[in-house]
């Protein structure tokens, strides 16, 4: 069997207004797999969480640079988000439902967890004052057994 291999990556600023953006330029990239709607959808919510992330935690909403590598293989894409900003001092509280850093802005702490439940695996590396990466993976037209 012939493997599919493809790979796109985007850089961007880290202003709210290109989340939008970055929510469109995956999902599109992903649409030769065929997906569903329901797999379009969540792949987009994905990407909106991880990119608000950034920008709200990663950079305090500051100047900085967000990246986003999406590949596919067969059938199955690995989307990379990645910042250069503050850092996650404690990864594994981060990724508590619930928990936010900023209660002052009235934030809900369900970003990972969106992440986690939309996609099959989440990965999180992050080091303070260097940058966090966040990695998702998702098979497309998996055909659930009942």
């Amino acid at each position: 069997m012939k493997q599919f291999n493809n790979q796109m990556i985007v850089e961007f600023d880290s202003v709210s207004k290109n989340e939008s953006f970055a929510r469109v330029v995956v999902a599109a990239f992903v649409t030769r797999l065929n997906p569903t709607l329901e797999e379009v959808a969540d792949i987009k919510t994905a990407v909106s969480e991880a990119v608000t992330n950034s920008i709200i935690h990663g950079y305090e909403n500051k100047d900085g640079r967000i990246r986003i590598e999406t590949h596919i293989v067969d059938d199955t894409v690995t989307i990379v988000v990645k910042d250069y900003g503050t850092g996650i001092a404690d990864i594994e509280k981060a990724m508590e439902p619930m928990y936010t850093s900023k209660p002052e802005l009235e934030r809900s702490g369900m970003g990972f967890a969106f992440m986690e439940a939309f996609m099959d695996e989440l990965f999180v590396e992050s080091e303070v004052g260097k940058g966090t990466m966040v990695t998702m993976r998702k098979v497309i037209g998996r055909k659930y057994v009942m």
